[in-house]
């Protein structure tokens, strides 16, 4: 979609916001012509000595009138021009999220956070601006143009009027040129941008690694490189809008000039009145505006057609996983992977080979394998975060595909190994689940996750702001966090992706013997590199390279000498040696 028909469509939605402000244009128009006719008049008449001192107060007044009409009329039209354009911003900022929050995690992988917020920001404020701004000028502009040369050529002097009008071709040639070149530059400029809104998140995000590593003056530098090259861009852009001034600037000197040489020359000849010459004058001193205006109208055009350009092929993105499923609700039987084989986009290996496992409804089992060896992607096909493009998930025997996105999610609880967690209290992040949760649901599934005693030594303890991800908190107590949210879901199955690597090992047990009595009922799913929080799972599975190399339970798979049996020794010996 064009930007040309986004906004007509958008015009179409609110016809009559638009429709009500062109009425309102249309009068400041027809009044702003008006009023030089009428100046005319009256000095015609009064070098005819046909108005006195009292016959000229009404015609004074009529000239107040109409310039109070006028102010009265541009103010109505701001405000139901501009109300339509910002409801234009909302809608496509709305439309943005939701394009954001049902994409996958596939759509990220090739994008970055700050340059998807400055398309929500500058991009949109553009096409805002195409909306209000360049409609709103492009009507009044054309509106008064038209009346205007209408005036001066059919109601004043048609041979003046053509000869003022010389030059305006090659205004209209140096407008087209510099919109070619406007358009470039600020496509330019939104770019560089994004890249300065980048690296900026990126800092921030990352602010603690940067002090640690001592990078705070290459950052800084960086940063100065990159906002000097958005300065630099910026003001070439504007620069080429300035270029507009003097085209018009140049083109009404040489109507002026025409007007002065030819009109006076038919003014000496009585072919003219001094009252129309003053009339001529003053309408050529009102096509200022539909020359700037249109100035105006190319350059917030070809801003937003700039803006449009970047926002569009997101927003008309195809969600990265389809949510054509028609199931809304999910059995308790059993879970099963059937030759399930996936690989990465823009990636030659395979992730996952023909990995085959079952689970039935209320045991566990963990998966455990070297790095890189597919044990979170198994998770990550399984939250259909990722499009499954060979093999089976069936959950109660029917494809997780046929199952809309929202049941399949709703009856599972993932806890990632670096979990989330929002600006808001320790207990606000516990009850996102269940926003009606009691105080005490809350608490007891933090000492499930073994984290209540850490939350009560905290400054207010359960209503203690946790910062921006979690920065208040350590790795340990936001996973501790993290784990307590998804026990207070209580779904029917529950995925643990190495949900403990930031905790010690004594914690690790703890946590590990109130998720026994806690996961009663329910399927689990445990991803770690510590074979520890696997060795009481129903089953075990170990992958390598994306295939499944072992399976069984914890005795079993110790007793053979395999790649399980090996990491259990030596992960033991470690254990002991950090108890000495």
């Amino acid at each position: 979609m064009s930007l040309s028909r986004l906004l007509a469509g958008f015009v179409r939605e609110h016809w009559r916001s638009y429709l009500l402000s062109a009425i309102m244009l249309s009068g400041v128009a027809v009044l702003s012509v008006l009023i030089p006719r009428r100046v005319g008049h009256i000095i015609d008449q009064l070098i005819a000595h046909r108005l006195s001192g009292t016959a000229l107060l009404p015609e004074l007044a009529w000239l107040f009138g109409m310039g109070l009409a006028i102010y009265f009329l541009r103010v109505g039209w701001r405000l139901h021009l501009f109300t339509a354009a910002y409801r234009l911003g909302v809608t496509l900022r709305t439309r943005l999220y939701d394009t954001l929050a049902n994409q996958g995690a596939g759509f990220y992988h090739g994008r970055r956070t700050g340059d998807l917020m400055a398309r929500a920001t500058n991009d949109i404020d553009a096409i805002e601006m195409a909306a209000g701004e360049a409609l709103l000028a492009g009507f009044d502009g054309s509106m008064t143009l038209i009346l205007v040369v209408t005036m001066m050529t059919a109601g004043i002097d048609w041979r003046l009027g053509l000869a003022a009008l010389v030059p305006f071709p090659f205004m209209a040639f140096g407008f087209w040129r510099i919109s070619n070149h406007i358009h470039h530059a600020w496509h330019d400029s939104l770019g560089r941008f994004s890249a300065l809104n980048n690296h900026v998140q990126e800092t921030l995000s990352g602010v603690r690694t940067m002090r640690a590593l001592g990078l705070q003056d290459r950052n800084s530098r960086e940063l100065a490189r990159l906002a000097a090259g958005a300065a630099r861009s910026s003001l070439h852009a504007q620069r080429w809008e300035a270029a507009f001034e003097p085209v018009v600037g140049l083109s009404l000197t040489a109507s002026t000039v025409i007007t002065l040489g030819f009109g006076g020359y038919l003014v000496w000849h009585d072919r003219l009145t001094i009252g129309s010459m003053t009339s001529f004058s003053m309408y050529l001193g009102q096509l200022i505006w539909p020359m700037f205006a249109a100035g105006w109208v190319l350059s917030l055009l070809e801003r937003g057609r700039a803006a449009w350009g970047r926002l569009g092929p997101i927003l008309a993105e195809p969600p990265s996983v389809e949510d054509r499923g028609t199931r809304a609700s999910i059995g308790a039987d059993a879970l099963a992977f059937d030759r399930v084989s996936f690989t990465y986009p823009e990636q030659a290996a395979p992730a996952l080979v023909e990995v085959s496992l079952a689970l039935p409804p209320g045991q566990t089992i963990g998966l455990v394998g070297p790095t890189g060896s597919g044990k979170s992607t198994l998770l990550r096909l399984l939250l259909r975060q990722y499009p499954l493009t060979m093999g089976m998930i069936a959950w109660d025997g029917v494809s997780i595909d046929e199952y809309t996105l929202e049941t399949l999610r709703g009856v599972m609880s993932w806890v990632p190994q670096e979990p989330f967690l929002f600006s808001a209290s320790v207990a606000d992040n516990i009850s996102l689940v269940k926003p009606d949760a009691t105080r005490a649901e809350i608490e007891r599934v933090a000492r499930l996750a073994a984290v209540h005693d850490d939350i009560l030594r905290l400054p207010l303890g359960y209503d203690t702001p946790v910062g921006e991800k979690g920065v208040a908190l350590s790795g340990g107590q936001r996973q501790r966090v993290a784990i307590a949210r998804a026990l207070l879901a209580d779904t029917p199955l529950l995925l643990l992706d190495d949900a403990l690597s930031a905790v010690d090992t004594h914690t690790e047990a703890q946590i590990l013997d109130h998720l026994r009595e806690a996961r009663r009922g329910r399927s689990v799913v445990i991803v770690s590199h510590r074979l520890s929080a696997v060795a009481d799972a129903d089953q075990i599975a170990v992958l390598r390279e994306g295939r499944v190399a072992e399976q069984g339970t914890h005795r079993e798979l110790v007793a053979h000498s395999g790649w399980y049996a090996s990491q259990w020794r030596y992960q033991q010996l470690e254990a002991s040696l950090d108890a000495l």
